[in-house]
């Protein structure tokens, strides 16, 4: 009887343990579709489109930096707002660099498809850098503890930076970004990237907020690589 028993409890055992993987897989595939604050959920199936990477910058400057941030990363909207700044004064606009943008939306964030989406729709009509600081200037009013429907605040942003209203409304409610959306996130994992902010310099990943002294000193030394022709001019 024991022994019938014991045998009994071991075909339960494995019945439930069986269960819970099923369940937790279902649970991990649901998870990896929606953000942890219960926002937006992004169809897994949808199509990716283009990767589309957003210019600041001459093409010709000597030294060329890619960016993959996500809207409503803290870490990103520090260097946004603290490094950035010097970072387009004294070294974009004397031509020594020039930065490309993507947007890379992290699961965990629950708003960030909607402010990706934003920032598309204003680069329709020329303004994406606009969007994008106003996206990272106003992160706190916005984001996950903030607001669960964002789609008023950046319609407002859109009002705010100058854009043709309508058809701001009619690209972001489309959502016809998406798909380009997603391809940059794919475009991200696809260069190893799995932090935000992260820069390409010289070929080498930098992940994390970076203060402007090690910005600089990280182009400084592309530059030294370079023929004197072709360097630019020196960062002052």
């Amino acid at each position: 009887m024991a022994k019938t028993n014991a045998r009994a409890n071991k075909k339960q055992f494995t019945f439930l343990l069986v269960a819970i993987v099923v369940v937790g897989a279902a649970a991990l595939g649901w998870v990896a579709t929606r953000p942890k604050g219960g926002g937006e959920a992004i169809d897994p199936n949808m199509k990716p489109g283009t990767a589309k990477g957003f210019l600041m910058g001459s093409p010709d400057a000597p030294v060329k930096i890619v960016e993959f941030a996500d809207f409503e990363c803290p870490a990103c909207g520090q260097f946004a707002t603290l490094t950035e700044p010097d970072v387009r004064e004294r070294l974009i606009k004397t031509g020594q660099v020039s930065i490309q943008f993507y947007v890379f939306p992290l699961p965990m964030h629950q708003n960030t498809w909607p402010a990706s989406n934003a920032a598309y729709c204003a680069a329709e009509q020329g303004k994406f850098w606009e969007m994008h600081d106003r996206l990272f200037y106003t992160q706190d009013l916005w984001n996950t503890q903030a607001t669960t429907s964002p789609d008023k605040k950046m319609k407002g942003y859109a009002k705010d930076i100058g854009l043709d209203e309508d058809k701001f409304g009619d690209c972001f409610d489309s959502k016809k970004s998406y798909p380009d959306i997603k391809a940059s996130g794919i475009e991200a994992e696809a260069r190893g990237v799995n932090e935000t902010p992260t820069f390409i310099i010289g070929g080498k990943k930098y992940p994390g907020m970076i203060g402007y002294d090690q910005f600089k000193k990280l182009v400084d030394d592309e530059l030294a690589k370079l023929p004197k022709a072709d360097s630019g001019k020196q960062a002052k």
